[in-house]
Parts: C-alpha cells; structure tokens; sequence
C-alpha cells in the first residue's frame, strides 16, 4: 500500500504574511480605513437629531453632516452648532452627550431678548425661517386622534404637547399655524402670552438679574483676552467660567474673593465663548439655562443632510 503524505510548505509563516500586507486589495483597505478615521476625527462626522429643541428647523430623526474644522476656525451668528453638554462636567469629554443649538450670539457680542425678539449689538436680527413659539391648537369636542394626527404631521412626539381637553400647546410659527388650521377639526392656533416676571432657574441664578426666557439680558459674551473686572454683582455671570471651564479655584476671606487663594479683583478669559439658543424658544434648554458655551465644547457646525419627513 502506498500512502500519501503531505509534504511541507518551505514557505514561513513571515513570508506569508509579508506576501499578504503586500496585496495591493489589503493595502487600498487599509489606506481607506486611516483616510476614513482621519476624516471622521479631524473633518466631518455624523449626528442624528433626537430632541426638539431645534424644531421646525430640525425635526427628531434628521441627519446632520457636522464640519469638524469649524471648531478651530471658528463659528459666525447664525451657524447651527453641535457641541458636548457643558453641564455633564463629570464626565470626560468624549462621553458627553452631543446637543444641538443655534449660535445667536458670538465672542464679544452683547445679546438681549426683548419680547422674544433678538437683539445682538444694538440690531434686531431677522428670525430665522424655522424659529417657532408656544401656540395653542384649539380643536372640536371629541378630537383626541385627530389631535394627535395633527402631531404626527408636524413631527412633533406626543411627549412634547401639552394638553388641556384635548387643545394642544406646542411649538408653532405663522407659517406653520396657517397649515394647521386648514385641518377641519382645527378651531385656531394663535401665539401664546410671552413670559413675564423674573425667573430665578435662569443663568446666571441671581436676584440680580430678573430676566426671563423671553426678556434677557443685556449680557456680553466673553472672548479670549478680555479682562473681567469682577465684582459682587457680577460674579455670578462669571463663576462657572472661571472654575468649571478654565480650571481655577475659587473662594472666600472674609470680604475678599480668591482666585487659586489670591484676590481676585480682575480675569483675563483664556478662551472664546458662544450664546446658543434653540429655535424652539419655549422648549430648549440652552444658554439662557446654564450660560455660556465654551469654545473648547463644540464638535463643528451641523449641516442637515436628510429630513426625517423625506425631503433632502
């Protein structure tokens, strides 16, 4: 009987290998796989939206493109920036959870809100086409599932309405409330009454400064290299920003404030700073709730990409 045996390869494990990296196919992957890291951490990246705070300019489901390098060169007035929450210091950078905002005011501007318009450096700017207010939704007796298809066509979650008898409160703008009322079960939407009085769970938290969501301000956002003269009044503005943000000590001897134990009279800021707003004004939690955002937060300026309700 003859057997057949196997006779081994003189080739090594290393030349095999060697061969293998050399495959033009295993070298195009790989090229593509630094490009494609490379660009997902230096150039753009992608964000789906999942709140509503940018409603109706951005809808729960849209797609962002977000441009990386608008972190470093800068964002203008008016640019929708995706950055990592400010009030989840705790945690590292990375593990933030990335929120979506409008830029309304930038470094050195002085931003206000009268009557829910804003006003940046003395000019009242133009709102944007997707801006909207609290509006009520009146609808006939017995028009609880034809409120909540009223929902489903705006894109809004039924989370997000408040309702009273089967009326509706929700986010809305002249354009969009016209379309809703062309609904037969609709009896109107109007605008709701703006806010009114002070409210102390806005920032900066003080007595002294009795504003509200839609009277704010005056309030001048920070740039790097301005010098804060610091004062009991004005303290409050500033005292995340110098602890939280750039890292320094604060505290107190007798009348006197410490900045890392010395007094602390003037502060030169050592970064740019922005004021976001949603453009749901009456549903985003933004810079009239926790402050100013920080340069070193924002991830890039966000591009919609693809509408959730279709349309590109």
């Amino acid at each position: 009987m003859v057997m057949e045996m196997d006779t081994p390869s003189n080739e090594q494990p290393s030349t095999r290998t060697t061969a293998f990296l050399r495959n033009e196919w295993f070298r195009a992957f790989l090229l593509a796989l630094v490009v494609l890291v490379a660009l997902h951490a230096f150039v753009f990246r992608f964000v789906s939206v999942q709140s509503t705070s940018m409603y109706a300019t951005l809808k729960p489901g849209d797609l962002l493109l977000v441009l990386r390098w608008s972190a470093w060169a800068g964002l203008d007035r008016g640019d929708v920036v995706v950055f990592r929450d400010p009030l989840k210091d705790r945690d590292p950078m990375r593990k933030r959870p990335l929120l979506v905002k409008r830029v309304a005011a930038g470094p050195g501007d002085v931003l206000q809100l009268k009557r829910g318009h804003l006003v940046v450096n003395g000019q009242v700017q133009a709102p944007q086409p997707g801006i909207t207010m609290s509006y009520l939704i009146r609808v006939k007796d017995g028009g609880e599932e034809a409120a909540d298809e009223i929902l489903r066509s705006l894109h809004l979650p039924k989370e997000l309405a408040i309702r009273d008898r089967g009326d509706l409160e929700v986010p809305l703008n002249a354009a969009l409330a016209k379309k809703v009322e062309m609904d037969p079960i609709v009896i109107g939407a109007e605008p709701m009454r703006l806010a009114s009085g002070a409210r102390r769970h806005l920032f900066p938290f003080s007595p002294r400064y009795p504003w509200n969501g839609d009277d704010y301000g005056p309030i001048t956002v920070p740039r790097k290299g301005d010098t804060l003269h610091i004062n009991v009044d004005n303290f409050p503005l500033y005292d995340r920003l110098m602890s939280v943000y750039e890292g320094h000590t604060l505290g107190v001897n007798g009348n006197t404030m410490l900045l890392d134990g010395a007094p602390l009279t003037d502060y030169v800021v050592e970064q740019d700073y922005y004021f976001v707003l949603g453009d749901c004004r009456h549903y985003s939690a933004d810079s009239r709730y926790w402050g100013f955002l920080p340069a070193d937060h924002v991830v890039g300026r966000g591009v919609l990409i693809h509408s959730s309700n279709g349309a590109d």
